[in-house]
């Protein structure tokens, strides 16, 4: 057989190369077709998509798309992983108020494919004095420990050293991190810790144990709280750099102070923003600590876990397919450590089903998937370089800030960090209510009658410092009304589609106006079919339903719809919206259509029913 030379079949030379400018072009004629007349930069401008942080997604990247050269895998500035190949440590989270649990959970994990321990102590876990029986039969030469333990550090550490000389565990051969973070324990229950603890213990470990870490620079109480990318980033930067300047003073070199900190950050379904979060974060990391004067900056240890923030209480399972996205952006964005939160995080403590499949998606992605085999797996993709360069400077912008207002502990403390996080989360709280950003199995396709899922309640985390907040949120609590009033009357609040016409006129309204409708826990009625001005009261009566809603096209509404809502209000409907947008049809009570807030329509609908908050 001959070989021909990679050069002796030019693919793509019989045809004529594409231009920007023609690509543009095309699109100014499909919007055309849409009523908008635009042309050029107006018309490829018209399908970008706006992010947080004044960030804009392009239609169209190309070879044109300038960014900054990111380097090599395991070179500086990092930008393509702190490792020349990846993979990552697989970390399920242990947060059971009993040692016993906490034990089994932990020895499954680790039998299962686990390959550290991350345990919360006091408040939101184990007392300290329980670490003993928690770790009992786990090999600590093999399996790094993570701490978090809040006000309790110093107590926490000192265990835990205590049982790496209780086996005879090499100081040399101890991993993992003390979990000593001050400024992050005060961002959550706005409660100063006194920074001396976290010094001492990074002076103690790094003489005598180098392979551990004292501190944690927790990004996740920001991102809990609402915060942007750019924001997360921002307030890790500070706090690292707080950090840096309370070890440097008390003695640490700047290189071996960097040494002692580990970055948490939040890992979404957003995969791209996931991907280009925590490659922004390595490179401003390398640039404060070469501003900073370290002679050989190494790379920022990331520690992504599967946000809180995305997960739901209503179709919990869907959160299965939302961790899997996050750890695959967490996996190729770079992170030494994941921990997939179980689906049941939102609703308790997990089960081990629950436990099982959270670090099973990390084994798929590894060794099924050979995700860590790959080295920067989202290098050269033009959007994710220009993505990534785009949000380090909004964070590098946002650090500057905070530096500007103080530092860290200072912005916490005068409530500058809080005010900037609640702007961005009012902005996003509206994207929710009005379903330009859907929730799945929530404000999109709900599933009124799902079985809940019931699990044991946590040990209750501090709060009093930044708030928590759930994209859910507000679709939630219209359906613990509906629940409520489901569990009080036996039947859950009704309102009648009053369908116009064929089905073909009005189907894709009944299905938009049902949609909606049970997002807020409000049964849609639709029987029968179709009815007109004869029929539509008979109809409303035997529904047992107390607001209807009209369903049509709008020609229809034009020629029908009058009279059905007079008929309707004869039957005595106490309300009547119209699945359309203002102006056509007769006057109702209110109006559904696409981009219309879905939390204002549905609370106005249980509150004119009578269903209590």
């Amino acid at each position: 057989m001959t070989v021909l030379p990679d050069d002796a079949i030019p693919l793509g030379a019989q045809f004529p190369g594409g231009t920007h400018e023609q690509w543009q072009q095309l699109v100014a004629g499909v919007l055309r077709k849409s009523g908008k007349d635009l042309s050029g930069p107006e018309a490829e401008r018209a399908l970008s998509t706006a992010l947080d942080d004044g960030l804009l997604v392009r239609p169209l990247y190309d070879a044109g798309t300038t960014a900054p050269d990111p380097g090599l895998p395991g070179f500086p500035p990092y930008v393509r992983g702190g490792r020349p190949v990846g993979g990552w440590d697989v970390r399920p989270w242990h947060r059971s108020p009993t040692a016993e649990r906490a034990n089994e959970a932990v020895l499954a994990d680790l039998e299962g494919g686990a390959t550290s321990v991350w345990l919360s102590l006091g408040a939101e876990g184990l007392p300290p004095a329980d670490l003993e029986r928690a770790l009992e039969g786990v090999h600590l030469d093999l399996a790094p420990v993570v701490l978090d333990a809040g006000p309790h550090a110093r107590a926490a550490a000192a265990e835990l050293l205590r049982l790496y000389d209780r086996q005879g565990v090499a100081p040399q051969a101890a991993r993992g991190n003390l979990g000593a973070d001050p400024l992050g324990h005060g961002a959550r229950t706005g409660q100063a810790v006194d920074s001396g603890d976290a010094v001492a213990l990074a002076l103690r470990i790094h003489r005598a144990y180098p392979g551990l870490r004292a501190l944690t620079v927790d990004a996740l109480p920001y991102h809990e709280a609402g915060a942007s990318a750019g924001q997360e980033l921002g307030c890790s930067l500070a706090t690292g750099v707080a950090y840096l300047r309370l070890l440097t003073e008390a003695g640490l070199s700047l290189d071996d102070a960097c040494g002692q900190l580990e970055f948490r950050y939040a890992a979404t379904a957003d995969q791209f923003l996931t991907i280009a979060k925590l490659r922004a974060a390595r490179r401003l990391w390398t640039r404060v600590a070469e501003v900073c004067g370290a002679r050989e900056p190494a790379p920022q240890l990331q520690h992504a876990v599967t946000s809180a923030v995305m997960m739901t209480r209503r179709d919990p399972y869907v959160n299965m397919l939302r961790t899997t996205l996050a750890a695959l952006g967490a996996g190729v964005g770079g992170a030494d450590s994941v921990t997939v939160l179980p689906f049941d995080h939102s609703l308790g403590l997990p089960d081990d089903f629950a436990r099982r499949i959270a670090r099973n998606t990390s084994s798929i992605l590894l060794e099924e998937s050979h995700l860590g085999r790959v080295a920067d797996p989202a290098g050269g993709s033009w959007y994710v370089e220009r993505l990534t360069d785009e949000l380090a400077h909004a964070a590098w912008e946002f650090f500057q800030q905070l530096e500007g207002a103080g530092g860290q502990e200072a912005a916490l403390r005068s409530g500058w960090v809080g005010e900037r996080i609640a702007e961005v989360w009012a902005a996003r709280s509206r994207a929710l209510a009005t379903r330009r950003e859907p929730i799945t199995g929530v404000s999109e396709f709900p599933h009124l009658a799902e079985r809940p899922v019931e699990r044991a309640e946590p040990p209750a985390r501090p709060g009093g410092g930044l708030p928590r907040v759930r994209r859910d949120e507000a679709y939630e609590a219209l359906r613990a009304r509906s629940d409520a009033h489901l569990a009080s009357t036996g039947s859950r609040p009704a309102v009648f589609l009053a369908a116009l016409g064929p089905e073909s006129a009005h189907a894709a309204r009944v299905s938009f106006a049902s949609n909606l409708f049970q997002a807020g826990g409000v049964q849609p009625v639709h029987d029968p079919i179709t009815v007109d001005a004869d029929s539509a009261a008979e109809a409303f009566a035997a529904s047992g339903a107390r607001i209807a809603c009209l369903c049509s096209s709008d020609a229809l509404y034009d020629e029908q719809a009058a009279a059905v809502a007079d008929a309707l209000r004869a039957a005595g409907a106490e309300r009547i919206l119209l699945a359309g947008r203002p102006g056509r049809g007769p006057d109702v009570d209110g109006h559904l259509f696409l981009g219309c807030d879905a939390v204002a329509v549905l609370t106005s609908v249980l509150d004119g029913v009578g269903v209590t908050a």
